[in-house]
């Protein structure tokens, strides 16, 4: 498992070229939903422009299939509460083949930011 998996707070220290080197998709949103950084992996697997996406929001306008209490719900309770960190399978269908994935939620009192990784499903 990746070091930042062990320490979500880990991610609030790297650099943008650290960030798009990860093994998985990172996502970071405010308490509203706006994506505020997508890195290069999570571009790659989903084929869209990160500059495309940034100050978006994510759950109605990026991938409106996360739109579900399953995912923004459990969003929204975290963010009222300033505290998440979950892990749970996830199926992504937004125009794209459907996508395995493994997400974690996490909320980071440090940046006033929630994180969304994004791992395949091996």
């Amino acid at each position: 498992m990746h070091a930042i998996l062990e320490d979500p707070n880990a991610v609030n220290r790297l650099t943008e070229q650290e960030l798009d080197a990860l093994p998985f998709g990172a996502i970071r949103l405010d308490r509203d939903g706006i994506v505020l950084s997508y890195n290069r992996t999570e571009s790659k697997l989903t084929g869209r422009d990160p500059q495309r996406v940034i100050g978006r929001n994510f759950f109605t306008e990026v991938a409106p299939c996360t739109n579900v209490q399953e995912f923004a719900g459990r969003f929204r309770e975290g963010v009222a509460n300033r505290n998440m960190h979950v892990i749970f399978p996830y199926r992504f269908d937004f125009e794209m083949a459907p996508r395995d994935v493994t997400v974690t939620l996490f909320w980071s009192d440090q940046t006033e930011t929630a994180w969304v990784f994004v791992r395949e499903q091996k």
